[in-house]
């Protein structure tokens, strides 16, 4: 019986851990620490941004079967979000994309 309990909450510790799959850490518009395989278009373009608009926070990256997904941490501002999506070099496409209108 115990083993089951065990197995369960390993499985539930593997299922919600956080596990992005880039990381990058700004303070006061510098690069303090990245993570994960970062391609160098983007993190260049991200260090630009940053050294116009200086700002603290982080930024993650998840990826599934599906998209990839840009997660900020609330202390981004919105100008400087929007400025990082269109940098991403992945495009996050809609479900409709590619389906014929009737």
């Amino acid at each position: 019986m115990e083993y089951v309990l065990l197995v369960a909450v390993a499985v539930l510790i593997l299922v919600f851990k956080d596990r992005p799959v880039m990381v990058l850490q700004f303070e006061q518009g510098q690069l303090k620490q990245t993570k994960g395989n970062i391609p160098t278009g983007f993190l260049n373009g991200c260090k630009d941004i940053a050294h116009r608009e200086p700002f603290t926070g982080k930024i993650k990256v998840y990826k599934n079967r599906f998209t990839t997904k840009l997660v900020f941490s609330k202390s981004v501002p919105a100008k400087v979000k929007q400025k990082i999506h269109n940098v991403f070099p992945f495009a996050v496409s809609n479900r409709k994309t590619g389906k014929k209108q009737a």
